[in-house]
């Protein structure tokens, strides 16, 4: 029973995925037709005694729909004309959103308001193209 790790504090247990192979679909002309090289990773997330609550909800709501409605997260990798190296990209992707999902999220961002020196800046800017624009017209007759 080998752990995954995932960061420095949290690892998921390698029996907590399942994986199937299928054909991978597009060109390969008889390799893709004769080896199943696509590979989906599942992931029970919802389930996952690995997971605290707030990565495992986090991870759901990252997943977006690759996640099921069981709350299975499911990556499925077929880049690769090779089974191992999509075994691998399918892990590494799974891995990725979990390191997402256990990083806290970014602030909420406080509202400023301008400060008068670039209001005014803005309007003589606005000025300047004003006179620009006004100066391209036919010249008026006297």
């Amino acid at each position: 029973m080998a752990r995954i790790p995932v960061t420095a504090r949290l690892s998921i247990d390698e029996n907590e995925l399942v994986e199937s192979f299928a054909r991978a679909s597009g060109a390969g002309g008889q390799n893709i037709q004769k080896v199943e090289t696509m590979v989906q990773l599942r992931f029970d997330a919802r389930n996952s005694p690995s997971l605290p609550e707030r990565v495992r909800d986090r991870a759901l709501e990252l997943a977006g729909h690759r996640a099921t409605g069981a709350g299975e997260i499911v990556i499925t990798a077929q880049e690769h004309r090779s089974q191992a190296r999509n075994r691998e990209e399918a892990l590494q992707r799974l891995l990725e959103l979990l390191r997402a999902a256990a990083a806290p999220p970014p602030p909420k961002r406080r509202p400023t308001r301008p400060t008068l020196g670039s209001k005014k800046r803005r309007l003589e800017g606005k000025a300047q193209r004003g006179a620009t624009k006004k100066m391209r017209g036919k010249p008026a007759t006297d």
